[in-house]
């Protein structure tokens, strides 16, 4: 990480194995499940949860274990339990498909509702979710500022200060042990950060790749998701697939 990356964002480890940076000024702790948590406004941050994943490929006839939406829940709900935030911020994608919530089941349901009882709970619209979403509990919005920071379901595709965004489930590629291995990841150069998919069927694409080409101004630090940690990595240790 090049000296002027590392003094924009200032990260540091924390006690939960997360590292504290700084986005657009706003501190924030990237975590090792992938959600981002804003101290200052005591609010978590999850994007692309894709949730019934799994029912949606049982559809179309590619039978996947019928898990995913309560293994997602139970993380976000052990993220929850962790922070007591005041306000869950779900970044869009949330639903694999429009009609996800309608195959959500009777527990994973009712899990919603707790989790969203006595906070402020927002869904931003995803390209996935669009219409899905009017019947879950909480607000339903398209975009949202929090602080310096704006939240969004896809990224602009130019330079974007403030800007949070998902969609795109970055991810890494790195040698270690005399092997490749692959890490979800946070992307961020400071100005803006791209959380990682949330959702445990939610796959991940390269950060390698041009899909990311000219939405930061310098190339970012990836941080990578590691079981009790979060790995910093700079921009040339990272693979391609």
């Amino acid at each position: 990480m090049n000296a002027a990356l590392r003094q924009a964002l200032s990260p540091a480890r924390c006690a939960s194995g997360g590292l504290r940076v700084l986005i657009a000024g706003e501190p924030c702790e990237l975590r090792c499940s992938g959600a981002l948590w804003a101290p200052d406004h005591s609010t978590l941050i999850v994007a692309d949860l894709h949730f019934e994943k799994g029912s949606s490929y049982a559809r179309r006839g590619q039978m996947l274990p019928p898990y995913d939406t309560a293994a997602t829940l139970e993380r976000l709900a052990a993220e929850i339990a962790a922070l007591e935030p005041r306000t869950v911020i779900l970044l869009g994608d949330s639903l694999h498909d429009p009609e996800a919530a309608d195959r959500l089941s009777h527990d994973d349901a009712a899990l919603i509702g707790s989790l969203a009882q006595g906070r402020r709970w927002i869904w931003l619209e995803g390209n996935h979710d669009r219409d899905g979403l009017a019947g879950l509990p909480g607000e339903v919005v398209g975009t949202m500022p929090l602080g310096a920071l704006r939240l969004v379901h896809e990224p602009a595709a130019r330079v974007s200060p403030g800007e949070v965004a998902g969609h795109l489930h970055p991810c890494v590629r790195v040698a270690a042990h005399g092997r490749g291995v692959r890490r979800r990841c946070f992307a961020t150069d400071g100005r803006r950060i791209i959380l990682p998919a949330f959702g445990v069927y939610a796959g991940g694409l390269n950060l390698r790749d041009p899909a990311f080409a000219g939405l930061f101004a310098e190339p970012p630090m990836a941080a990578a998701l590691g079981r009790d940690r979060v790995h910093a990595l700079p921009w040339d240790k990272l693979l391609g697939d």
